[in-house]
């Protein structure tokens, strides 16, 4: 594991981060771990996007498409 050090944080910003660690139940060393992970961890790709190019590639499904015949319901609102 490697050794980070981070020179002039914000006194407010360190408060925010011992609140934050506290509601999590962790130290602020334990936090800001968990904050760099997450923030590196992100896909470098839209998730979605790579979803619908893996779909749009895959081609039709076929799956049958069945038009409405019921009509909406009248909603009683109080």
């Amino acid at each position: 594991m490697s050794t980070l050090i981070i020179r002039q944080v914000k006194d407010q910003t360190y408060e925010r981060l011992q609140a934050r660690a506290a509601k999590h139940g962790r130290s602020v060393e334990a936090e800001v771990r968990a904050i760099l992970d997450a923030a590196v961890d992100t896909p470098q790709d839209n998730f979605l996007l790579a979803l619908h190019e893996a779909m749009r590639t895959a081609g039709e499904v076929g799956l049958p498409l069945v038009g409405r015949t019921d009509m909406p319901r009248e909603v009683d609102l109080p």
